[in-house]
């Protein structure tokens, strides 16, 4: 045993941490692994005892047999062994640590080294060294050597930078001594660790020199690790050995340099459309929403979300009124195809190196390799494998991942390897530590790197899979293509998930694009299923229940028989933190949107309370390929990318049975006269909307032509068609915004523009700071007395209708989400209404934005229209709210 503590002392772990792995792994890389992954962190120098796990312990795969002396030394018992048995806890594992006085711990978390928080931060210290350039014999042309700086790139001090260094010390320095007669074989640096044009390259160069045959005894043995590969000669001879698969440094440094060319790749090609956008990218103006999502700068739906917030510049046409402006599309299919061309060669890299990931389910069974993990692979993974990861599955958008099948698929089976591997498993919940920023160079071509966590792998997949299962029911109405049968293999036979239940039945055969889509979806929710159940079989149910708690979710009306409960906290940054958690979690929801129809009708379609009632009811039965595949596109985007903040958030709910039937509520943003103000139902699409605590209701229909042509809107908040809250959006109904061609200017791009396009366009564009400068008239007529006495107005109205009136009778089926809405933001709007009240002008409330006269200024205090009975009404119903009272 004390040998193999000396081997792990000498990969960077202590002697404690060496003694306790040693205790509960028998197996010195195994040991390794469990030292790397943070199992023995909590073992320090005095030997801290802790209770036993053997009871808990998993039963580690079978290693195949293999005639070395080495391998099976070292099972008797230390003599000294029986004192320190409880010495050891695995934070990989279900287990109940204790202290010597055999009291159970109730703090410690079983898995700390994994599920640890996302505010885990850690600083690494990179050099950037030249690389070296050599020329390989049998090769033509120089060749650049990886330097060790870029081999333990991303890795902080410890287990991980230990094992990195020893493997690159160890291939890269010394000599190779045959295990038979001691004879030595010189290792040179580009043996292992040379870059070659390819990674197809690498592996044949590598193949060449990996298997050497000693001069001195004719003995065989691998370059790598000095051990005999004689013993490999039946499979060798059956056609089922490959070299390098012998051993596990084989596969560290395999999967070491193949990961840094393909990160390398992906850095040149996600970097090339970066700058061609900074040198074209056209000038847009958007006011700012302080939004976590939809914010991306240069995304092309910017286009249509307005001006800056703060600029006093104003577009000279008003808001909608952008004159004749047109989309420009040329050179999108270039670029489409450009796109294609790099996803497949990243894919092809990725397809190339995933053969040598650990895989105990690889046709022809398991390799040596594939049981003796090396740590090293598992840092490389979470370092370089895990920024494409994360990048990749990032992407906001289903379809342009489907239409990137070629390397989304390649990524999928990627995810489905690593979660089929006991030793790799833990990675799929391990936050994924990301580059936040990079501090002061102290030292010549030395900086340090902060890292801090972000979602899992797991996590991330799951925010696609609710977008797929989004867009399945988009697609519903239809059946699938039927598929000639085909015989799987045992590995596909073993992901394969029974996803009856998950697609409805359908009636009609799915067009090539649709069926693009609903194929896509499905194989994501299999990936999932598949991941989950790999994890329950390597890592057990309490570590995939404990993930699936961090896992984002959408509801149903029927999920949960009582509202979401939540506490603002005594301080705004506990309120704000509470309002965004609640907001993400309900901001989509499913529910039942239907009206029952009367007693003898005819048609027994549902009833839908909203404007377009009618033309619902007419396409109830309809089949319309292209328009249920840009529902299903615009269902997987609005799952996950609707704008939550604390100053400005938008919800819908969605009919569990009719997708098209949508009630969207938005709220009023920060700075404007619409503040904390409800915009809400949208059906089929109804949608109300609430200005500063104010609700507007907006029906918003999805036509037989949807998504050729835009969306039908209508607004709903006029009080008889009396109120206009807007310039924009008047007191017949109509919203008046170019998007919708209800006005001229950019307007609605068929198979492009989103139904998320419009309502950002209403939230940021005529929900905006000063919204009398709409009016192409009086664009120019900023911060005047005119201005400030529409702003005046509005803001009365806001408080009788949009709150007082939401809040007394909201709106189905937002009433939860309304008075939530105001019982967490309780303090800061009554400091609000208290602010509006000072300001008012003392003006008679008019319901067309009346007071657009410079007329004389009535004091503050001195209004007599009706605002401060309403503010002290508004107040004491807050009140009310925070003590938890209904009313």
């Amino acid at each position: 045993m004390q040998t193999e503590a000396q081997q792990l002392v000498e990969m960077g772990a202590t002697l404690a941490q060496a003694r306790a792995a040693l205790r509960q792994y028998k197996d010195v890389m195994q040991a390794a692994e469990k030292i790397f992954e943070g199992a023995f962190d909590n073992v320090d120098d005095q030997d801290i005892a802790m209770a036993s796990t053997s009871d808990s312990k998993r039963t580690r795969p079978a290693t195949p047999d293999i005639e070395d002396e080495d391998m099976g030394s070292d099972d008797a018992p230390d003599e000294n062994e029986d004192d320190d048995e409880a010495d050891y806890i695995d934070y990989d594992s279900d287990f109940e640590a204790q202290p010597a006085g055999g009291q159970p711990l109730a703090d410690v978390d079983p898995y700390a080294g994994i599920f640890f928080s996302k505010d885990r931060k850690e600083e690494v210290i990179e050099v950037e060294e030249q690389p070296e350039v050599v020329h390989v014999p049998g090769f033509i042309g120089p060749v650049s050597l990886m330097a060790q700086g870029e081999w333990m790139k991303g890795c902080p001090e410890g287990g991980e930078q230990s094992f990195l260094f020893s493997l690159y010390s160890q291939l890269t320095e010394g000599e190779c001594s045959c295990p038979h007669c001691g004879a030595s074989v010189k290792r040179n640096k580009y043996d292992f660790f040379a870059l070659y044009p390819d990674f197809s390259t690498y592996i044949e160069q590598l193949r060449k020199i990996v298997g050497q045959t000693c001069k001195a005894c004719n003995s065989e043995f691998c370059l790598a690790c000095s051990e005999p590969s004689a013993t490999d000669k039946a499979k060798r001879e059956a056609g089922k050995h490959d070299a390098l698969f012998h051993c596990s440094n084989l596969q560290g440094v395999i999967l070491g340099v193949g990961l840094s060319m393909l990160e390398q790749l992906f850095i040149e090609q996600i970097q090339e459309p970066r700058e061609s956008k900074e040198q074209n990218s056209r000038t847009t103006k958007r006011r700012k929403t302080d939004q976590a999502t939809a914010s991306d700068p240069d995304d092309e739906d910017a286009t249509y979300y307005g001006t800056l917030r703060g600029t006093k510049k104003k577009q000279i046409g008003g808001v909608g009124y952008a004159g004749d402006v047109k989309e420009d599309n040329t050179g999108q299919l270039e670029a489409q195809a450009i796109q294609h061309a790099k996803d497949e060669k990243i894919g092809k890299l990725l397809s190339e190196i995933r053969v040598y990931l650990p895989n105990l389910h690889r046709e022809g069974g398991g390799q040596t390799s594939d049981y003796l993990v090396h740590p090293t692979a598992l840092a490389h993974l979470r370092r370089r494998f895990n920024y494409i990861c994360s990048t990749l599955l990032r992407n906001d958008s289903l379809a342009d991942m489907s239409d990137r099948s070629v390397l989304y698929f390649e990524l999928l089976h990627w995810l489905e390897t690593v979660s089929s591997h006991e030793a790799l498993a833990s990675m799929m919940a391990m936050p994924i530590m990301v580059v936040v920023s990079v501090k002061g160079v102290t030292v010549v071509r030395e900086r340090t790197i902060v890292y801090e966590g972000s979602s899992s792998p797991r996590e991330l997949l799951e925010g696609i899979a609710i977008q797929a299962q989004a867009a399945l029911k988009g697609l519903e109405g239809t059946k699938p293509q039927e598929a000639p049968q085909k015989e799987l293999t045992e590995e596909q036979k073993r992901m394969t998930v029974d996803l009856k239940g998950k697609a409805k039945e359908q009636t009609v055969g799915l067009s090539d694009e649709n069926q693009k889509l609903f194929d896509f979806c499905n194989r994501i929710l299999t990936t999932a299923n598949a991941i989950d159940r790999s994890l329950r079989e390597t890592k057990g149910d309490a570590f995939v229940e404990r993930l699936h708690t961090s896992l984002p979710k959408v509801f149903t009306s029927s999920s949960s028989s009582t509202p979401f409960q939540i506490d603002a906290g005594a301080t705004e940054e506990s309120a704000q933190k509470a309002y965004v958690e609640w907001a993400s979690r309900v901001r989509f929801e499913y529910c039942d949107l239907t009206i029952p129809t009367t007693n003898g009708e005819e048609d027994t379609s549902p009833h839908y309370k909203f404007y377009y009632n009618n033309e619902a009811r007419m396409l109830a039965n309809s089949d319309i390929p292209k328009r249920s595949l840009a529902i299903a596109k615009e269902l997987a985007i609005l799952t996950t990318n609707l704008p939550v903040a604390w100053n400005s958030s938008i919800f819908l709910r969605v009919d569990e049975t009719r997708v098209d039937v949508i009630k969207a509520l938005i709220t009023g943003p920060e700075g404007t006269p619409y503040y904390n103000g409800w915009y809400g139902p949208i059906s089929v699409i109804r949608f109300v909307i609430s200005d500063n605590n104010l609700s507007y209701l907006f029906d918003i229909f999805l036509g037989s032509a949807y998504n050729q042509s835009p969306p039908s809107v209508k607004y709903m908040t006029t009080n008889g068609g009396k109120f206009r809250f807007n310039p924009n959006l008047y007191a017949d109904g109509k919203v008046c915004l170019s998007l919708l061609g209800t006005w001229s200017g950019p307007g609605w791009v068929a198979g492009r523009s989103t139904l998320l396009q419009v309502l950002i366009s209403i939230q940021s564009m005529i929900l905006c700071e000063e919204p009398y400068l709409n009016e192409p008239g009086w664009a120019n007529q900023g911060g005047s007395p005119a201005s400030r006495a529409y702003s005046a107005n509005v803001r009365r109205m806001v408080v009788k209708t949009a709150m007082l009136g939401n809040l007394k009778t909201p709106p189905e089926p937002f009433g939860d989400i309304i008075r939530t809405h105001f019982r967490l933001k309780a303090r800061p709007i009554a400091a609000q209404l208290d602010k509006w009240l000072l300001e008012d002008d003392g003006k008679s409330t008019t319901g067309d934005g009346g007071g657009y006269g410079a007329a004389g200024k009535i004091e503050p205090g001195g209004s007599t229209n009706g605002l401060k009975k309403d503010v002290d009404e508004m107040k004491a119903l807050l009140v009310q709210l925070e003590a938890g009272k209904s009313f």
